[in-house]
């Protein structure tokens, strides 16, 4: 017991030390991998949710993306660890074919059931959506229900409840027509769904994978994935029901997956690989994954660095605001396995974002095109 207390507090204090002597590491509690050594090949788009247990969180893993022994991988914190992952859904459609799984996306009802989207399909453009629901807090999962034909909930970032009690879900569809948003809703968690949109590109080339954000004066804010290089938004001013055409924010976008949370003291943060494609390339490298904040969704200040490694890919992150008020992120790890970092946002120091780039500070190598630090 006592070996244990002191390896605990020796992690705590290299993990200030680094917030000391790293750059952007302040109010980073932990960095730690939901496993390291992963029982498959490759892991991607994780998930997480806060139960009344703890936390749960959900990936796809397998050989490779689009393998057909690609299924959904659920780990829950238990005691400060995460337990051993368990496959709980796969694409098995009969004896002879299986198809991959794609994005799961956990959702905690309040006072009620966990839920997991995903997909099953040979590719995104022709993927089917289905949900299970737990009542242990992940531990057991409820058989397959397939969504009604062209629904497929939340594509990649969590769902968000309304006052009005609907859970909207961000969602999109990659097919012949293009790169499209739209959002279905569902007043019964999940029973039953209507769709919205799909919203106007206006002058971009489309979207992916919304995340939903609320602001105090109850607008509603998409933050989107495209090929666009930058990271694009679309507005709503009546709780969802209808949205602006979708134009660039002033952050950059390397077309990788993001995710955004509202906090409980009303500003906005946002996950995502800060970071422009070379030349005119409509994708760039998925490093380093960022993390920056704004009050109103429009000016946004540098907030912490997750990973900086120019050697491999950092993406597809997901986050969530705990009760305790901290904020966990989820994420790709060089497609090997999945980590886990907390972030104390009162602890973080914030730099604005000038012009689009990450800002840079003495010492420490900035991304490419970072500009110089300011106080303001």
């Amino acid at each position: 017991m006592k070996k244990t207390v002191l390896t605990l507090l020796g992690s705590l204090l290299l993990l200030s030390a680094a917030a000391q002597t790293k750059p952007w590491k302040h109010g980073i509690l932990t960095d730690e991998f939901i496993l390291e050594k992963m029982p498959f090949p490759e892991s991607h788009a994780a998930t997480i949710a806060e139960t009344p247990r703890g936390l749960v969180t959900a990936w796809f893993g397998g050989t490779k993306e689009r393998n057909p022994d690609v299924g959904i991988w659920i780990s829950r914190q238990e005691d400060g660890r995460w337990t051993a992952p368990v496959e709980v859904a796969n694409g098995v459609q009969s004896e002879t074919l299986r198809y991959p799984t794609w994005n799961p996306v956990l959702y905690q009802v309040p006072g009620g059931e966990l839920l997991l989207f995903y997909k099953i399909g040979p590719k995104p453009s022709d993927w089917k959506g289905y949900l299970r629901r737990s009542t242990d807090d992940g531990v057991t999962w409820s058989a397959a229900e397939a969504l009604p034909d062209g629904y497929i909930g939340p594509v990649k970032n969590k769902p968000v409840l309304l006052a009005d009690g609907r859970l909207l879900s961000p969602t999109s569809t990659e097919g012949s027509g293009g790169w499209r948003v739209h959002l279905e809703e569902t007043a019964d968690n999940g029973k039953t769904w209507k769709m919205i949109g799909p919203i106007e590109n206006g002058e971009t080339k489309g979207a992916i994978q919304p995340s939903i954000l609320k602001h105090k004066n109850g607008q509603l804010q998409l933050l989107c994935r495209s090929r666009d290089r930058a990271i694009l938004e679309s507005w709503s001013s009546d709780q969802g029901r209808t949205w602006t055409p979708l134009a660039k924010t002033t952050l950059p976008g390397n077309n990788s997956g993001t995710d955004a949370v509202t906090l409980k003291d009303g500003r906005q943060l946002l996950v995502y690989n800060h970071v422009l494609p070379p030349g005119t390339l409509a994708k760039g490298p998925r490093t380093p994954l960022n993390v920056s904040v704004s009050k109103d969704g429009k000016t946004w200040y540098a907030a912490a660095i997750l990973e900086d490694s120019p050697i491999s890919q950092y993406s597809y992150p997901s986050v969530i605001q705990t009760r305790d008020g901290l904020v966990h992120f989820v994420y790709t790890w060089r497609r090997k396995s999945i980590k886990h970092a907390v972030l104390d946002p009162k602890k973080m120091k914030l730099v604005k974002i000038k012009d689009g780039k990450w800002p840079a500070i003495k010492g420490y190598k900035a991304p490419e095109g970072a500009a110089e630090i300011t106080k303001d």
